[in-house]
């Protein structure tokens, strides 16, 4: 049995996709579980909120994907996480342009990952905030799309173009793409239209929304300026302990799936 594979992803930014990447890694590391964090977004976010100094990197997934370096190469351990990372920073920004002309560029990543499946049980792709060729490379190499989306008035309208690009991928590229689940970050349960939005997605994509909803919360938004996860910088926190239980809703229907 090789890694479950989830491309992290919205198009939209600021919808807490890298918080996502991040505390559910640790959080399934936690759980004892071997986990790969993949930062494809040039900001490099995933990689500084794992402890890694981005600025100081000599090789990152840009060398996977331009270079074709061999991911041992690449590969970093997290002290904060307790998972591997293949880090990134500015560097790939100019992979997308390099990319275009290449052969089979958009499935760069899913090749890279090919060779280390079977050692890890989650594999976490950090998709840039873009549908771009980077995105596409993280939706080539993914069996699952997770969507973390903040219940607002515009949310809808952009989800609807990621499920799109989600079917093209799939027609084209990648048959066995899945949606995994819509995950309702950032939630604030007094806020009217939070509430309706929620419950329209519930109506919308029944048990595709996971149940467990992401409060907004101070630790979780403070954790990554100390390059630490939410659980090791304050493991009572609610956003931490809302990661903790989507890593364990994730388990369980991991396990329903594969008892199937």
């Amino acid at each position: 049995m090789g890694a479950r594979i989830l491309a992290i992803t919205n198009q939209k930014g600021g919808v807490g996709k890298t918080t996502t990447t991040v505390n559910l890694g640790a959080s399934l590391a936690a759980a004892k579980k071997r986990v790969l964090l993949v930062d494809l977004d040039p900001q490099g976010n995933a990689t500084m909120g794992s402890g890694i100094e981005k600025g100081a990197l000599s090789k990152t997934v840009y060398h996977l994907l331009i270079l074709e370096k061999k991911l041992d190469e690449v590969r970093m351990m997290s002290p904060a996480g307790g998972y591997d990372v293949i880090p990134a920073n500015r560097e790939l920004a100019g992979a997308e342009v390099e990319l275009v002309g290449e052969s089979g560029r958009e499935t760069r990543l899913k090749e890279a990952l090919h060779s280390v499946s079977g050692e890890y049980d989650y594999i976490l792709i950090d998709c840039p905030p873009a549908l771009n060729l980077l995105t596409v490379n993280g939706l080539c190499a993914a069996h699952a799309v997770m969507i973390p989306m903040q219940c607002e008035y515009y949310a809808l309208e952009g989800l609807s173009d990621l499920i799109k690009t989600i079917k093209r991928v799939r027609a084209n590229l990648n048959p066995d793409l899945q949606i995994e689940g819509l995950l309702r970050t950032m939630f604030d349960p007094r806020n009217t239209l939070a509430q309706q939005v929620s419950d329209q997605l519930q109506q919308h994509f029944g048990d595709k929304v996971y149940r467990t909803v992401i409060p907004r919360n101070v630790r979780l938004a403070e954790a990554p300026s100390f390059g630490l996860p939410a659980m090791v910088h304050d493991r009572n926190s609610k956003g931490a302990s809302a990661y903790l239980t989507l890593a364990g809703e994730i388990l369980n229907r991991h396990m329903q799936q594969v008892n199937r």
